[in-house]
């Protein structure tokens, strides 16, 4: 089974069945500047090849409570085990705030900082997009997400790389991404793979085109009609992998409300976990997904 190829213009019920059939899909015409992604892709690529002293001069721990910086090989958890990654977290760019996941990013240079708020800007258009005809697929008006979730939304941009690691090395573990939507950029390499009932589909890199899954909080809001699909990252052997997520998620203080009744699943989720259990706002959500990703900021970033 192969993962569907659609237009960021596409009729609803494209994006409709991609959504219920495989929770995964490419999108083109985007209309994300070229020369754009080619400048995050080579500063991305420069700042990896800095010493380990360097790059934690932005380290995570410096950002406090807006989980913002590097962390290095083995610091970020997937279902309890480490990653063989490291990466770059960002988020929207705001003033110094009390809130936890708000505030200032850490960036290498000046004009890693141009790219990146740049690069942010471009996606956070074409999530608008995708949420409006995610709407649309579902027979609601083209604004709906945006009027209670995604008008202001929480923006976290995620730049990963993975050393090789030989024959046995796995970059991530199977899991789903826990928000709305995930906007990702590949390199050439590839390494993504997607779960389609028992079978692992590797998601080649198409030039000209972002992967597009759905999170959980997607699956939870439409009541399990559109279902988040497990996924990993399979171990490079003999080379760097570079990977650039991006997720349009709901506001902090959005509350969490089905669209509508909740579709029975046809099999138990992956990890046996029930998304649809939760209630409450969307920032309560994330705080408690924080906690397991990085317990060691846990306190840091919850500490009133």
């Amino acid at each position: 089974m192969s993962i569907p190829v659609i237009s960021l213009h596409a009729a609803p019920e494209q994006i409709g069945e991609a959504c219920r059939t495989h929770g995964f899909f490419y999108v083109t015409d985007h209309g994300v500047d070229e020369d754009l992604q080619r400048r995050i892709e080579q500063q991305s690529r420069e700042f990896f090849a800095e010493d380990l002293d360097t790059k934690m001069r932005i380290r995570m721990e410096l950002g406090g409570r807006a989980w913002r910086g590097y962390f290095p090989v083995g610091d970020e958890l997937t279902s309890g085990e480490p990653d063989r990654k490291e990466g770059l977290y960002f988020g929207a760019e705001l003033p110094p705030s009390d809130r936890p996941l708000h505030g200032p990013n850490l960036f290498p240079s000046d004009e890693f900082r141009t790219t990146v708020l740049a690069y942010m800007a471009a996606l956070t258009g074409v999530g608008h997009a995708l949420m409006r005809g995610i709407a649309l697929s579902l027979g609601l008006d083209s604004e709906y997400f945006a009027d209670r979730y995604t008008r202001d939304p929480l923006i976290l941009f995620r730049i990963f790389n993975y050393p090789p690691g030989g024959a046995e090395a796995w970059g991530v573990g199977e899991h789903t991404d826990y928000g709305l939507l995930t906007i990702l950029k590949q390199d050439h390499h590839g390494g993504l793979q997607v779960k389609s009932q028992d079978t692992w589909i590797d998601a080649e890199p198409i030039p000209g085109t972002f992967v597009c899954n759905i999170g959980d909080i997607l699956d939870r809001l439409t009541g399990g009609l559109y279902r988040s699909t497990p996924h990993r990252v399979v171990g490079t052997r003999d080379h760097d992998r570079l990977s650039w997520p991006f997720f349009f998620d709901p506001n902090f203080d959005a509350d969490v409300r089905a669209v509508g009744q909740r579709v029975l699943a046809t099999e138990p989720r992956w990890d046996g976990a029930d998304v649809h259990e939760f209630e409450g706002t969307y920032g309560d959500y994330l705080l408690a997904k924080v906690s397991k990703v990085f317990p060691q900021l846990t306190d840091k970033i919850q500490k009133s």
